[in-house]
């Protein structure tokens, strides 16, 4: 990411500055990969340390299923409710592995009158409906439909969501989120060719600045379980902040696909990157224009990857009877591809309107308990003609 700072702060980091009574501001560094990746510098009111009372440990995990078997797997979550009661009991994990978690989350409760903290995964919540703020000690950020908000690990939040209806697809990672490297100059800038550019992503563009006393509850994730901490004093009590590490947005909608002569393959969708998995965007484009072109993709066989894709919006035009809301889970070790009579159906085609949120995995997803009720039995044999 790149360099933002927001308020007040020092000329220099680790120096005296002081508030108008004279005491310290009290600063800390949340820093990456101990000392060694980005990092920001915030400067706190009260200290962060000053803890009122510990409260008792939750679980707060899911039970994969370990013996599903190898098969093509349609999740049909397209009609799926309420999944919990607010944001955290909410999260209905789906699919996973040791290093991401793939859940929908559609809470009962809108208010969250808590803050929380994911002290172990970096998320990408992708609003599929709905609209708000992201507040932050970071500051506020306006999220809306089709927004991925990329928040990094230790960063203290919550959500204020407007009315209306409200369904989120959230990615956890054990690494950090990051722009994909090949697009990217040797001090990190994004370079012309990238689907995207810094003027895309949006950063906090405000303070909070909770500066009263009172009791301000803080749900920490850490080994599975949630923490509950509480203090006197607000982890927005920021007056300044700068670095490279900050919560941000960026539409969907301002992914500018890659197009050719012919088919383009996944890795031209790629819009962000971790450890073990890639995630892709597939957005409304023109289709191919060489004149023999073929605009559905071809077979293809994952010999190191898991592929997951959620049907966003529109008709995709490979598959058949699949719903918007839905997932498709195609492994590594079986071939794939479109449903027949849609390759015919799709020459000379000149555009598409789909959108749909792709992760790819270098590791085997499971299941987890909670999807199993959503597994249509029929989709490994849907090839058929």
């Amino acid at each position: 990411m790149y360099y933002h700072k927001l308020g007040e702060i020092p000329h220099k980091r680790h120096i005296q500055f002081r508030q108008k009574d004279g005491s310290l501001y009290k600063e800390e560094l949340v820093s990456s990969l101990g000392f060694s990746g980005i990092y920001s510098n915030l400067y706190h009111v009260t200290e962060p340390t000053r803890i009122k009372s510990i409260g008792a440990v939750e679980p707060f995990g899911s039970k994969l299923i370990e013996d599903y078997g190898l098969r093509q797997t349609h999740l049909n979550t397209s009609k799926i409710g309420i999944t919990g009661k607010d944001y955290l009991s909410g999260r209905k994990v789906l699919l996973k592995n040791s290093d991401v978690a793939i859940a929908l989350c559609n809470p009962e409760d809108r208010v969250m009158d808590y803050y929380y903290k994911n002290a172990e995964g970096d998320e990408v919540i992708f609003i599929h409906e709905g609209s708000g703020e992201l507040h932050s000690q970071f500051g506020k950020i306006k999220v809306d439909k089709g927004d991925y908000v990329v928040i990094p690990r230790t960063v203290i939040y919550k959500f204020k969501w407007n009315d209306g209806p409200l369904k989120l697809l959230v990615i956890e990672s054990k690494s950090p989120i990051e722009t994909p490297r090949r697009y990217r100059n040797e001090l990190g800038q994004l370079e012309e060719h990238s689907p995207y550019c810094e003027r895309d992503i949006r950063p906090p563009s405000e303070l909070i600045k909770e500066d009263k006393k009172g009791e301000y509850l803080i749900k920490i994730k850490k080994h599975e379980q949630l923490h509950t901490y509480k203090y006197d004093h607000s982890p927005c009590d920021i007056v300044g902040w700068d670095g490279f590490l900050w919560p941000y947005a960026f539409s969907i909608n301002d992914f500018e696909p890659i197009t050719g002569r012919i088919h383009q393959p996944p890795p031209a969708h790629q819009t962000f990157q971790a450890h073990g998995f890639v995630i892709c965007s597939f957005v409304p484009r023109l289709f191919d224009y060489h004149p023999l072109s073929i605009p559905a993709p071809y077979n293809h066989s994952n010999i190191d990857s898991d592929e997951v894709l959620y049907y966003a919006e529109g008709d995709f035009m490979s598959r058949k009877g699949i719903d918007r809301g839905s997932f498709t889970l195609h492994p590594g070790g079986l071939p794939h591809g479109p449903h027949p009579g849609t390759v015919e159906k799709s020459i000379g085609a000149k555009e598409t309107h789909e959108l749909a949120v792709m992760v790819d995995t270098f590791k085997p997803l499971f299941l987890t308990e909670a999807a199993l009720e959503y597994v249509d039995k029929n989709y490994p044999m849907s090839w058929k003609e």
